[in-house]
């Protein structure tokens, strides 16, 4: 729509894991379609992600994790954006997470977790119906 800013999205890989590549794929396949997508780079804390996404103004954090360590870092940020009174920030994420997990982080307020096989079509879809002013209709 004319005159509305477009998405800004903070892509981040928290935590110990290297492997970037796919955290890389996603930040361009959100810019390419037209957000403003901030990639934090590699060893974030969940207290970066959520200092960099407050100081961007951002509309969604997506977290790359494959270490692992998903439940803790997901629960960290969540809990931080709480803290900052930043809980309008949608969280989502994607990487190596059992599906027996899904719904544990969905109760800690993720809103999405892709796991190996999902398009990048379907990620950007699914970013511009749920995240910002598209998902308060």
């Amino acid at each position: 729509m004319p005159g509305t800013a477009p998405l800004r999205v903070v892509v981040a890989k928290p935590g110990l894991d290297g492997h970037d590549r796919g955290a890389k794929v996603v930040a361009r396949a959100l810019r390419d379609a037209g957000m403003e997508v901030v990639y934090t780079g590699l060893h974030q804390t969940p207290e970066q992600v959520v200092e960099t996404a407050i100081q961007e103004d951002a509309d969604a954090i997506g977290l790359s994790i494959l270490s692992g360590a998903h439940m803790t870092l997901f629960r960290r940020v969540v809990e931080l954006l709480a803290e900052r009174d930043a809980s309008d920030i949608t969280v989502f994420g994607g990487g190596i997470i059992p599906a027996a997990d899904i719904p544990l982080l969905a109760q800690l307020g993720v809103a999405k977790v892709f796991t190996p096989g999902a398009t990048m079509q379907e990620i950007v879809e699914w970013v511009r119906a749920n995240v910002g002013e598209s998902s308060a209709a």
